[in-house]
């Protein structure tokens, strides 16, 4: 599932396709996704494309009289193209645009969802709720300390909680915990607060190495230039199990929680 270092790199690589730029039409051939596409999009003509923003997982078009709220769902691709290339079977909408490219939508499992709103993205029933980009200074130490008091959750699932902080997926979580050497067995109430510095600074930190190589592709995501990201190739535990630790040379362990696959080192992790 395409994480926050997937939707950033995404947001980045349309972006400057996008601003500025008149959506002149739009062509949808599956309305049916996650959620029918409201009609307010499906009639969209000559609207001009103000920014382009995220929040958590989802990307905010914004135009003149409302905003695009979109989500890659499970398997979901968004790619600027060439106009004249033939749409395949899982290419469900098309932007087209002012400058004679199209934006294209590909979901073969049509988990994404296209929505409109007329109010601030801020305040949808899907946004309204989240808590703190990660890349901001409102996700602190303190700020993380303050919120693992009292929480017997396992750390690795409450660290992936959007209500907590939003786009730490099942990945980043086990990288992050790995560089801060944190035991995903430990509970959020056990946590110090230099331990939450520590975190902190580690999902900072993978992140942001993770935007910069263009996201994570383990099976589906591509970049809107249509290209996988590589920081899959920089993965320290994640799907790595049985493999020497890097740090201390012990296997790699693998264990289930909450329905995910968690990847952490024994000896490092505490």
């Amino acid at each position: 599932m395409p994480e926050l270092p997937e939707v950033e790199t995404t947001r980045r690589g349309i972006e400057p396709h996008l601003s500025g730029q008149h959506i002149l039409s739009v062509s949808v051939r599956q309305t049916q996704l996650r959620w029918p596409i409201p009609a307010e999009i499906i009639r969209l003509k000559n609207q001009l494309v103000i920014s382009v923003g995220r929040r958590a997982k989802y990307l905010l078009v914004e135009l003149p009289k409302g905003w695009i709220i979109i989500h890659l769902g499970m398997s979901g691709t968004i790619r600027v193209l060439p106009e004249k290339l033939p749409a395949g079977k899982h290419d469900h909408v098309d932007l087209h645009l002012s400058s004679g490219k199209v934006l294209r939508y590909t979901d073969p499992r049509r988990f994404g969802c296209w929505l409109w709103t007329i109010n601030a993205p801020a305040n949808h029933k899907l946004l309204a709720n989240l808590g703190p980009e990660p890349l901001t200074t409102n996700f602190s130490a303190e700020y993380l300390f303050r919120q693992s008091r009292g929480k017997n959750t396992l750390v690795k699932p409450w660290l992936m909680d959007n209500k907590v902080v939003v786009g730490v997926g099942n990945i980043y979580a086990s990288e992050s915990l790995f560089r801060a050497g944190i035991s995903p067995k430990r509970r959020a109430k056990s946590l110090t607060p230099d331990e939450c510095k520590k975190i902190v600074i580690s999902v900072k930190k993978v992140l942001e190495l993770a935007i910069k190589n263009g996201g994570t592709t383990i099976s589906d995501f591509l970049s809107a230039e249509g290209k996988p990201g590589y920081f899959a190739q920089k993965l320290k535990v994640y799907d790595r199990v049985g493999e020497p630790c890097q740090k201390c040379g012990n296997p790699v362990q693998k264990l289930t929680q909450a329905q995910r696959s968690t990847f952490f080192c024994a000896h490092c992790q505490r």
